[in-house]
């Protein structure tokens, strides 16, 4: 499959996602009454053979956690959402999120803030592309006991190619933070292509 992303489709995309991180991380913030650094988030054509390189890569030498949840829309927009953090960090969601010791577990502390930032960007896009999303019940991942590549290839979806929108959350009140990777795969990329184009159209 040969997909490539025009400038323009891809400064949509951009603009597209910058609003609903912006979104996601203003919720956060307010949740936590404090401030939440966001970088430049970064969008690339990964292939199912190069994306366990770039994670292991990215996270080597380090233990993460991974809240990995599937996002269904119309018009067949569809991808996975990977929220990870490392294991440090994610000994930290506990007092972010004002939990007493022992009220929570830790899955359940880390699903409660994966909602937090996965479904608000993910409906802060959804929205701004006239469309809805529906979600699969979270899955959380170790790397102590599951390795990410493992994860990534068992998947629900087959794919070549995907699209990969990587943005990180800085709370640095709390020195917590976490990334959170889109995976839109196959012939996603093309629908949300024609979204895009239809937006473009109409400015």
């Amino acid at each position: 499959m040969d997909i490539a992303l025009t400038e323009d489709q891809r400064d949509c995309l951009q603009e597209l996602i910058n609003v609903a991180m912006g979104q996601a991380s203003d919720k956060l913030a307010r949740y936590l009454e404090t401030f939440v650094h966001l970088d430049v988030p970064y969008i690339e054509l990964v292939s199912s053979q190069g994306l366990p390189i770039v994670f292991a890569e990215k996270y080597a030498g380090g233990n993460v956690s991974v809240v990995s949840q599937g996002f269904y829309g119309n018009e067949g927009i569809r991808g996975e959402s990977l929220l990870i953090y490392s294991l440090d960090n994610a000994k930290e969601v506990a007092s972010l999120l004002g939990y007493e010791p022992e009220e929570a577990s830790e899955n359940e502390q880390l699903a409660d803030i994966s909602s937090i930032l996965t479904t608000t960007f993910l409906n802060g896009l959804a929205e701004q592309i006239e469309n809805q999303m529906s979600y699969s019940a979270p899955r959380l991942v170790s790397s102590i006991n599951k390795s990410l590549d493992t994860h990534l290839e068992q998947l629900s979806f087959n794919w070549e190619l995907a699209l990969k929108v990587d943005i990180s959350y800085q709370v640095t009140d709390f020195s917590f933070n976490c990334d959170m990777v889109l995976l839109i795969p196959g012939e996603a990329i093309q629908n949300i292509q024609a979204v895009l184009d239809r937006i473009l159209e109409d400015y």
